[in-house]
């Protein structure tokens, strides 16, 4: 799968890509990663593009990159299809989506998360769902943007410490 989609990038029209991560963009993946959090993850971000991609397209799993010809990657979204957890119905779930930060603020972040809402909406989701971080302004109110607001669910968590 990949979509080509005319985008306003740093005021120029260009050209973006949409399409499933491959072997090629790892690298790119891990930098931009370390970019936003802080700590390179190479083994685990290679093992989710193993699961996520190419021949576990069953699994309803889903590792997209955003590319442009200038830029490269510019980012990623992923994300799964899950069912019954608690009496939930089956609904999607994005656990990553990250833009470069000088690619930031023009519709890339959109175009990935319509990109995997597509793909959802086609494995029979009628509702997808994220966790955020209550301080994390900029991810909240992306999320809020596409149209995520609180949902039935309450998370509970406990240390064990």
């Amino acid at each position: 799968m990949t979509i080509r989609v005319l985008a306003l990038l740093k005021n120029n029209k260009t050209a973006i890509d949409i399409g499933e991560a491959g072997a090629a963009d790892i690298d790119a993946v891990v930098a931009l990663d370390a970019e936003i959090t802080g700590t390179a993850k190479p083994e685990y971000w290679s093992d989710i593009l193993k699961r996520y991609t190419g021949s576990n397209q069953h699994m309803k799993r889903y590792f997209l990159v955003a590319r442009s010809e200038k830029d490269g990657l510019t980012g990623f979204v992923v994300g799964e299809v899950r069912a019954w957890e608690f009496g939930s119905p089956p609904c999607g779930w994005v656990f990553a989506l990250s833009v470069r930060s000088e690619n930031r603020e023009q519709g890339i972040g959109n175009l990935l998360f319509e990109a995997l809402c597509t793909e959802m909406k086609k494995d029979g989701v009628d509702t997808i769902r994220t966790m955020v971080l209550g301080t994390d302004k900029i991810n909240l109110s992306f999320f809020r943007g596409e149209g995520l607001a609180s949902g039935p669910y309450v998370e509970l968590e406990r240390r064990l410490d």
